[in-house]
């Protein structure tokens, strides 16, 4: 990647929740971190990493405690509910589970022309949108009149995704968008993203419990542990010759298809624990 001005920077950034009996638990300490324009960062960690929280609080949908939230230099670290509509246009999301990510009463026609329809899109013209946005998610035209349990999860995602690009955003929140898929359709919904990001330059923060499904579709990544970054850099850096202890145990977490190497990654990962514990 060429070095270009960050789309997205996230400063210092801290989020605290409410526990049991009114504890505290801090989720982010004091995290940085920043996306250019075209680029996909890569956000990588355990559950109960911070990983999805950080998605979360630049997407506005938890509060952050400290720290700063830069979108193409406007702070929008605390946007209200105006601002935040203004912000869809540029900043969407794909979420997890495909199953419950649509709305199980609306046809895919009228799920896809929502959001343009909130944006003040006419419905002739919205719905000449929902069938090239079908088209760009290798899904066929007929498909606009179904209802989502027509559809096999790997098709539910490549809707979500649609839905995602439908305005043009500058950059897409993808939080945990293969997790719930077989290995197969992991591999084409990411050869979808990687497709659509060449044709639309739209900027990706991919999440993911996975070193390998980050290394498949990120140009840098950043390691989280504990809501702390541990680790970043390049992807070829990171993921294959990664520095942090923490990094290289998820490095040996990845399943291999030889069972020699399997196992003497899962007697690595063992003693790289048991030198974390000391």
């Amino acid at each position: 990647m060429t070095a270009t001005a960050p789309l997205l920077s996230v400063d210092d950034l801290e989020v605290e929740f409410k526990g049991r009996g009114g504890k505290r638990f801090q989720a982010l300490k004091g995290v940085s971190l920043d996306i250019r324009p075209g680029e996909t960062v890569g956000l990588v960690g355990e559950s109960g990493s911070g990983k999805t929280t950080i998605g979360r609080a630049i997407l506005g949908l938890v509060p952050p405690s400290a720290g700063r939230i830069t979108f193409d230099g406007r702070d929008i670290t605390r946007a209200g509910a105006a601002e935040r509509r203004s912000l869809a246009k540029d900043i969407q999301v794909v979420f997890q589970d495909p199953y419950t990510s649509l709305n199980p009463s609306m046809t895919i026609a009228d799920i896809l022309a929502e959001p343009l329809l909130i944006q003040g899109w006419t419905r002739n013209d919205a719905h000449g949108r929902v069938r090239d946005l079908l088209d760009r998610v290798h899904l066929p035209s007929d498909a606009s009149s179904r209802l989502p349990r027509e559809f096999s999860g790997g098709q539910r995602q490549r809707i979500a995704i649609a839905r995602s690009i439908a305005l043009e955003p500058r950059l897409i929140i993808c939080d945990e968008p293969v997790s719930a898929l077989d290995l197969t359709t992991q591999a084409r919904v990411l050869d979808l993203l990687v497709e659509l990001q060449e044709s639309t330059g739209a900027a990706y923060l991919f999440v993911s419990h996975d070193l390998g499904v980050v290394r498949h579709i990120s140009h840098r990544v950043t390691v989280l542990f504990h809501g702390d970054i541990v680790e970043q850099g390049d992807v070829d850096q990171v993921t294959a010759r990664p520095e942090h202890p923490y990094t290289q145990r998820l490095f040996m977490s990845a399943p291999v298809a030889d069972v020699a190497e399997q196992r003497a990654r899962r007697e690595q990962r063992r003693q790289l624990a048991a030198q974390g514990e000391k």
